[in-house]
């Protein structure tokens, strides 16, 4: 993960089928020095390996990169990411992807439209339900796709001293990584990409964001995910590669 800074810092993914093991993964990579771990919306629910690691972590970012948007709704991320950053004391980025339309409608059972204006709103309207629970005034979001109106204090979290969650956008289309550069606080690069890639379509893409929301680069994180064959000599290498 490169901060807007300059400053680089490596993280890792929890890559377990058992969520069970996530808290004493998430525990050897922060004895490590990893700088944050990931989960991911894979065989597992990409939130609840992150409560276990929450309490057996003290210093790394917990995150998810990424859960998919679409399969959920604002609301349901809103009051998720609030629980997991009181119970990670600040340390939890939600990081959302739209995933692909035959995953949203034949897996999920969701609807699939614009993915860009989608997406944008379902930031919105998280961030509309966030100030609300603060106390900046009654739920009054009304969007194309999301319409959130009615928020009651029974169901309000108590706002905790540490802030807001991160919310961090994954995108590959030029368009998509131009919405993210103008209204998320990270950008999540798709493990498959090429350097090449990177510099001609998304870095611009990014930078056209940003300064479409009167932003800069240091006003951005930009975790790049890779994807990495290891061994001792050629032939683990090659086997790590397969």
């Amino acid at each position: 993960m490169t901060e807007g800074t300059g400053r680089m810092q490596i993280d890792a993914a929890l890559l377990s089928a058992d969520a069970a093991e996530a808290a004493e993964q998430a525990a050897q990579r922060e004895a490590e020095g990893y700088g944050a771990v990931w989960s991911f919306e894979g065989p597992n629910d990409p939130f609840f390996p992150l409560v276990l690691a929450s309490q057996k972590t003290e210093r790394v970012l917990l995150g998810t990169a990424i859960a998919v948007a679409f399969a959920r709704n604002p609301m349901i991320c809103a009051h998720i990411a609030q629980d997991l950053q009181r119970l990670s004391k600040g340390r939890f980025v939600l990081g959302l992807g739209t995933q692909v339309k035959p995953h949203i409608e034949r897996r999920f059972s969701q609807p699939w439209s614009r993915p860009v204006a989608r997406m944008r709103e379902f930031v919105k309207a998280i961030r509309a339900i966030w100030s609300c629970w603060k106390g900046d005034g009654r739920l009054d979001f009304r969007g194309e796709f999301y319409t959130h109106t009615l928020m009651t204090p029974m169901f309000s979290p108590k706002p905790g001293p540490w802030g807001d969650p991160a919310i961090y956008l994954a995108g590959v289309g030029e368009k998509m990584v131009e919405m993210v550069g103008e209204v998320a606080d990270g950008f999540l690069v798709h493990p498959f990409h090429s350097k090449s890639y990177l510099e001609a379509v998304t870095l611009p893409a990014l930078e056209r964001g940003l300064a479409a929301g009167g932003r800069t680069r240091k006003d951005l994180t930009v975790s790049c995910q890779t994807i990495v064959a290891l061994g001792s000599n050629d032939a683990e290498v090659e086997r790590a590669r397969r």
